[in-house]
């Protein structure tokens, strides 16, 4: 089986896949990428482990139902995205392996049997996967935030990518909701541009001392107010440490206002 690369993606806004009267071809671009990914590895993935942003533990915690439910965590969005479903099965054999790892290398983890699919997850999916059939397992990101604690857990992880699991990262380059207009252009631009050489052009070695600093990043506080959406990076990053990185979408202007983009690290085989 050949190694799968892992993703760090921009999962959009809310259940955007679900929306499209009301955005219009905003999403296009982003969609397309999704779906890039997708056909990029079509016959290659076992399962997903999708890295959540919108999940937060003090330990690491791994979704283990076989049947994940669906967690609706957004405000103000039509009724009718408050029924939508991503019926896509669990793996609690993804979620043990997954454990085992972590545990082998001593980091605490644990398994969560009742947590459902959030938007981080599901709208990227739908986008992605819209037919549901690969299994999804959660992990949740730390609530320190801690970039060297989530690079180590993605450095434990990589076996996985020789076991057809597809590692992704779902997040938001940008993700500064106050400023999620005109003025979060320019500094959203410069962040981006940051990432952009951090993860495509510095040695592996470079790109994680990188990431761990990157709070001195040009407008990092501005892109990053609070970075639970910048950290699935990090995971992502380390299980492909040793490997290139290459962005896979990219706008200017996403929404309208800010630069947004997605990356892969590793070879498409």
């Amino acid at each position: 089986m050949s190694r799968l690369p892992t993703y760090y993606v921009s999962h959009g806004g809310g259940p955007w896949p679900w929306m499209r009267e009301q955005t219009g071809g905003r999403y296009d671009r982003l969609e397309a990428s999704l779906q890039a990914m997708a056909q990029a590895h079509h016959g290659q993935v076992r399962a997903i482990l999708m890295v959540t942003a919108h999940w937060e533990t003090p330990d690491f915690t791994l979704s283990s139902s076989p049947q994940p439910g669906m967690l609706y965590d957004y405000y103000g969005f039509p009724p009718h995205t408050y029924q939508v479903h991503y019926r896509a099965p669990g793996s609690p054999e993804l979620a043990q392996r997954a454990l085992d790892l972590l545990q082998a290398g001593g980091v605490t983890a644990r398994l969560d049997p009742e947590r459902g699919f959030d938007h981080g997850t599901f709208s990227a999916l739908q986008a992605a996967y819209p037919e549901a059939q690969i299994p999804v397992v959660q992990l949740s990101v730390l609530q320190s935030f801690d970039p060297a604690a989530h690079i180590a857990a993605g450095r434990l992880l990589a076996p996985l990518r020789d076991e057809g699991v597809l590692i992704i990262g779902s997040g938001l380059s940008y993700h500064n909701l106050r400023l999620l207009n005109a003025a979060g252009t320019v500094p959203s631009q410069q962040f981006d541009a940051w990432l952009q050489q951090t993860l495509t052009a510095a040695s592996p070695d470079e790109r994680e001392a990188q990431l761990l600093q990157w709070e001195q990043a040009p407008s990092a506080r501005i892109a990053h107010a609070r970075e639970d959406h910048l950290i699935p990076l990090m995971v992502a990053v380390g299980a492909a440490h040793d490997e290139a990185g290459a962005c896979v979408y990219h706008e200017d202007l996403f929404m309208g206002v800010v630069a947004a983009s997605s990356f892969r690290f590793g070879e498409v085989v």
